[in-house]
């Protein structure tokens, strides 16, 4: 019998949440809520194996719900929750506490996220009203039970979810001081794609008795992913690539080395026709909400990230993935490229290589067990117009985000010619007084911004 021959009811899950799950459109179960459902949803500890986008957000979301709304529903208390669960990014934190929200509704339960980032008022706030489940990182966790905001003595279901990934940000120490704040007795679910850099010393202290489920895990092939090395000449061909690459009409994340050069290349698509917009560290908690939501809407059909959305973004139905600066090291592709392919649909992934860096895309690759073969390739070849697929219309840009390009050549000391009409002399005096915006000087209204966009710029 497969996964597809058995119904969330019979692996045991209550009316309520198979109605829940069914308005939401899931009535068939991924291998891994298969697998470990029955040991979760009888109160087990569970460690779950699995890769990113292999169904394991309602592996844990379905029992944690299934637990705390049947008999302890009702026993909400201000500032401690019943149900816990760690996440090492901002990003990933929200997108569970979204996957939990309909489920939680079914029972009359709420559900609030605990990240840093952002003014931590409202969550306080939100505690002390009394919340049933709480999604977090580490940090801020850390920080509001030090202030004795939160207390999780009354935590009854806790879950770790990307255990490796908290591992390679070195938050384990935190959530080891988290987990010893919650009650001996309470079932912990645990989700890793892999047991290396202190995961396993996690596993052995507090999931000493874990029934173990592995599937679909991280170094295991994908069918429905394909892999393609493209070689460019000079940085000029692979600057076109890009641009063919995204032109695309369906969604696409690209990813770059660094923060500038993410927001100078989505930037540089949308003048171009081509809506994207970025996602990196330098952004604040809200702009990278309105990012986020702007590419999972569709006004955006390109994502251009670093690392940061790796492992923390989940948007259904990325067709391609391109790596337009190889990563540094073979996990990080492979989590990079897990943004594709994801619950059952297929997906490409593609990496751009300049000639200096076959050797070590090479050793990447092999390490990251990926076979294939590169292929030489200019933005005309058909290959890439293959992947590119059906062109998206152009979109031209509105008059603000063509504004802000016009400030960045500003603030960059760039020439200001071509770029909008003929311009008086830079150093010249403004007819009528020199003078706008309610007496402010000309000189001193252009000073400010050129030196706060050469910091950012810096940064």
């Amino acid at each position: 019998m497969t996964s597809a021959d058995i119904s969330f009811a019979a692996l045991g899950v209550s009316a309520p949440l198979v109605k829940a799950l069914t308005r939401a459109g899931i009535t068939d179960p991924f291998p891994i809520q298969t697998d470990t459902l029955p040991d979760s949803l009888s109160g087990r500890d569970v460690l779950g194996r699995g890769r990113t986008g292999s169904g394991k957000t309602l592996a844990f979301a379905i029992p944690m719900v299934n637990r705390l709304g049947g008999g302890l529903a009702g026993r909400r208390a201000p500032s401690r929750p019943t149900g816990l669960v760690l996440a090492p990014t901002r990003e990933l934190a929200t997108q569970i506490a979204a996957a939990l929200e309909p489920l939680a509704a079914a029972y009359r339960m709420t559900v609030t996220t605990i990240f840093g980032g952002v003014p931590q008022n409202r969550q306080v706030r939100a505690l002390r009203a009394g919340v049933d489940i709480v999604v977090a990182c580490p940090g801020r966790l850390e920080d509001l039970m030090n202030q004795r905001l939160i207390s999780l003595d009354a935590v009854e279901v806790t879950v770790i979810d990307e255990a490796d990934h908290m591992a390679d940000l070195g938050f384990l120490p935190g959530v080891t001081r988290i987990l010893a704040a919650t009650p001996n007795d309470g079932q912990r679910l645990l989700f890793s794609a892999t047991l290396d850099n202190g995961v396993n010393k996690l596993v052995s202290r507090f999931l000493p008795d874990a029934e173990l489920h592995s599937v679909d895990e991280a170094n295991s092939p994908v069918a429905a992913m394909t892999h393609h090395v493209f070689e460019t000449a000079s940085v000029e061909a692979k600057r076109e690539i890009v641009h063919r690459l995204a032109s695309g009409s369906g969604r696409r994340i690209l990813f770059m080395r660094t923060k500038h050069q993410a927001r100078k290349l989505a930037k540089q698509l949308t003048l171009a026709g081509i809506p994207a917009v970025d996602l990196h560290g330098n952004l604040s908690q809200g702009a990278r909400d309105r990012n986020l939501a702007v590419f999972a809407a569709g006004d955006a059909r390109v994502l251009v990230a670093t690392d940061v959305a790796a492992r923390g973004v989940h948007v259904d139905d990325v067709e391609l993935v391109v790596h337009v600066d190889p990563p540094a090291e073979h996990k990080a592709y492979l989590h990079r490229s897990g943004r594709t392919a994801r619950a059952g649909n297929s997906g490409a992934v593609i990496t751009l290589v300049l000639p200096g860096e076959r050797r070590d895309l090479a050793d990447l690759m092999r390490k990251a067990k990926i076979t294939v073969t590169p292929q030489r390739v200019t933005a005309d070849s058909p290959v890439v117009a293959e992947l590119v697929g059906t062109i998206a219309p152009f979109v031209a840009p509105s008059y603000s985000e063509r504004a802000a390009r016009e400030g960045d050549r500003r603030s960059s000391g760039g020439p200001r010619q071509n770029s909008g009409g003929p311009r008086r002399s830079s150093g010249g005096p403004r007819q009528g007084g020199g003078r706008r915006n309610g007496g402010v000087a000309q000189g001193q209204s252009r000073a400010k911004p050129r030196a706060h966009s050469a910091r950012r710029a810096a940064a």
